[in-house]
């Protein structure tokens, strides 16, 4: 699994969409979003994406300057980022906030869920829309990570406005779309909160090393996994992992050109 932190490392929610500014792409994908990183060309392929909101991981936007119409998305990545210096940073981003990345993961956040509900009230007190956890896998079991955490936060009555997905598929074959539908509709039905989707690929992990689908395969699934979270009203907001691949081989530019997963996505949700 990445480390990527070490890499770098309802109405009122369509009214916000809306509200956007409206300029280039991103006025056509008010769903669609990336995951970046500082790296080459991130300038430019940020700007020709065509999304409409991004997000790199960290409380502020590392020096990745926004296009004009995108959104930045802060996030606070872990424990140690519950500080006032970090939390400032967020308020000072954006309106909405990104909570505690892979917290179910050791090489990720990895906290516990009492850890993460007693630091929750700070979050709250930034004023900004605030996402669940972003657990790695199991947001649907009965008693994992997540629902022990959503259990506590209604015990305590803590805010919790939406919850973000992370999803890999090791099925490379047309059924993917149908098993990522499947997931993200099964946590929807759990909780009955919106979804933000931020960080899916195709990616298979269970052997030793990751196993990453053909050129073909990938622009396939970006093609037919846009169009279905497209059509899912309960789903506000999704992020392709990740804009460059440097970062990952399943990234949309070689630097600042889009190979064909990267002109696939660009495309979406148009």
């Amino acid at each position: 699994m990445f480390t990527r932190k070490s890499l770098l490392p309802a109405l009122a929610t369509v009214v916000t969409l809306l509200l956007v500014p409206a300029t280039s792409a991103a006025e056509d994908a008010a769903k669609k979003g990336v995951s970046v990183n500082d790296v080459a060309g991130v300038d430019e392929a940020l700007g020709d994406v065509g999304v409409s909101w991004f997000y790199d991981w960290s409380a502020d936007d590392q020096d990745v300057p926004a296009p004009e119409g995108t959104e930045f998305v802060p996030m606070i990545w872990g424990a140690d980022e519950v500080n006032q210096q970090s939390l400032d940073a967020a308020k000072d981003s954006g309106s909405t906030l990104l909570a505690f990345n892979e917290p179910d993961m050791a090489e990720q956040a990895d906290m516990t869920v009492e850890q993460a509900l007693d630091l929750w009230p700070q979050l709250q007190e930034t004023g900004m829309r605030l996402s669940a956890p972003g657990v790695a896998t199991g947001a649907d079991l009965d008693g994992g990570w997540l629902d022990r955490f959503m259990q506590g936060a209604a015990e305590r009555g803590l805010q919790v406005d939406f919850i973000p997905l992370h999803w890999y598929g090791a099925d490379f074959s047309p059924e993917a779309t149908e098993h990522l539908r499947s997931y993200v509709q099964a946590v929807h039905d759990r909780y009955g909160k919106p979804v933000w989707l931020t960080e899916y690929a195709l990616i298979d992990f269970s052997g030793g090393q990751p196993r990453y689908p053909s050129e073909q395969e990938q622009a396939d699934f970006v093609r037919n996994s846009t169009e279905m979270l497209e059509g899912l009203p309960f789903v506000e907001r999704y992020s392709w992992f990740t804009l460059s691949t440097e970062t990952s081989p399943t990234g949309l530019y070689d630097g600042t050109a889009p190979n064909l997963t990267g002109t696939t996505y660009r495309d979406a949700g148009r």
